[in-house]
């Protein structure tokens, strides 16, 4: 189960931490909405409303989470909770308007989306969900409920167009085998997560402090070869000889010659450690926010996700990178496979904000131009 960010408090300049996970309402689709399931034990109505969710009782949750609100309107998580307590009452309507304000005032906070969207499947609004979870990754790309969840909906999608197909030309043995195999796999999908819910209930859990991501460990740079050059020394002049007609004059000897000056050793180009100072700038620039200095570490032709334009691209990370508040952004476990000029560099990003903490496997592949290696394509896992 992975830590999530808290959601901000408005009334307060405390942030409280909770454990967010993919379970408490399974709906017709059998997508995972995004529930709470640990909290600080406050004395209030809030820690009342989360228990009453916890026990069932919905209508008297409501009151307790409403009764919390009167006096914190702003309030994230006692918004987020309400939503939570909505869904289970199947009231929809009521639950879409609370996480869709959710999204306006927190952007940047993936599980509103992702609830939103289990609740466009349940209505078989397909198109709907499919943007809310898209928009879920864009904020949070490592966001494994939101993919689940996508896979999901492209298998309905799948579905309702094989059935289309089937509709027009009913002797199309093709669509018919790939209606089956879609049936199937969302048929199996749903029993297991029945199986498992029916097999063992969730329990509350402690609250989790966000770990600290490990420091980055220096990569040692591979041991320089070194071309030796042993001195050199001419072979002496010949000594002239005597004609045997003239008289004998002193022998002459050619002067002896100074030794070579000793070569400079060369050292091998060690391309890892330029690739690693490659990374850990665009790291550092990152962290400190230099939104120049972090774009002039991509490409001209790096590629954009999701059909994005360059232009659009960087507009969408100047925002990001240059928005108000202190970040870290690490590295750890670095690995690098060269290829000419080209190389694919592995590690584990640590990035750490006053509201979030994720530790997640990043890829980038860095080609290198005018002496200087460059990121051409960047995403999330291996």
């Amino acid at each position: 189960m992975s830590i999530l960010p808290a959601l901000p408090t408005a009334a307060s300049s405390t942030t409280f931490r909770f454990r967010l996970s993919a379970q408490a309402f399974v709906l017709a689709l059998g997508l995972s909405v995004v529930s709470l399931t640990a909290l600080p034990v406050r004395a209030d109505s809030y820690s009342e409303a989360s228990q009453l969710l916890k026990s069932g009782q919905h209508a008297e949750a409501l009151k307790q989470v409403n009764r919390h609100l009167s006096a914190k309107p702003k309030d994230a998580q006692g918004r987020f909770l309400k939503g939570i307590i909505l869904t289970g009452m199947n009231k929809q309507k009521e639950a879409i308007e609370v996480f869709q304000k959710l999204t306006e005032d927190y952007p940047d906070l993936p599980e509103p989306y992702n609830n939103l969207a289990v609740i466009y499947a349940q209505q078989k609004q397909y198109d709907k969900a499919k943007q809310a979870l898209e928009l879920a990754i864009r904020t949070h790309p490592a966001y494994a409920t939101a993919h689940e969840n996508l896979g999901d909906i492209y298998s309905r999608l799948a579905s309702q167009a094989y059935g289309k197909a089937l509709q027009i030309d009913s002797s199309n043995a093709s669509a018919q085998t790939k209606l089956a195999m879609i049936s199937d796999l969302v048929d199996g999908a749903k029993a297991g997560k029945g199986k498992a819910a029916e097999s063992k209930p969730a329990a509350p859990s402690t609250p989790v402090t966000p770990v600290k991501p490990p420091a980055a460990t220096p990569v040692t740079p591979p041991t320089p070869v070194v071309i030796a050059s042993a001195d050199t020394k001419p072979a002496p002049a010949p000594v002239a000889r005597p004609a045997e007609v003239k008289p004998v004059p002193a022998p002459v000897v050619a002067p002896a010659l100074a030794p070579a000056p000793k070569a400079e050793p060369v050292k091998a180009v060690d391309v890892n450690s330029e690739i690693t100072a490659a990374v850990d700038g665009w790291l550092a620039a990152w962290s400190k926010k230099d939104v120049s200095s972090y774009l002039a570490h991509y490409a001209k032709d790096f590629q954009t996700s999701d059909g994005q334009s360059r232009k659009e691209w960087e507009e969408e990370r100047t925002q990001r990178v240059g928005k108000p508040g202190k970040i870290d952004v690490s590295r750890d476990k670095l690995s690098i496979k060269i290829e000419g000029d080209k190389a694919t560099v592995r590690f584990r990003q640590g990035y750490k904000s006053a509201t979030f903490n994720s530790n997640s496997t990043k890829t980038l592949v860095l080609v290198k131009r005018d002496g200087k290696w460059l990121i051409q394509q960047e995403r999330v896992g291996g």
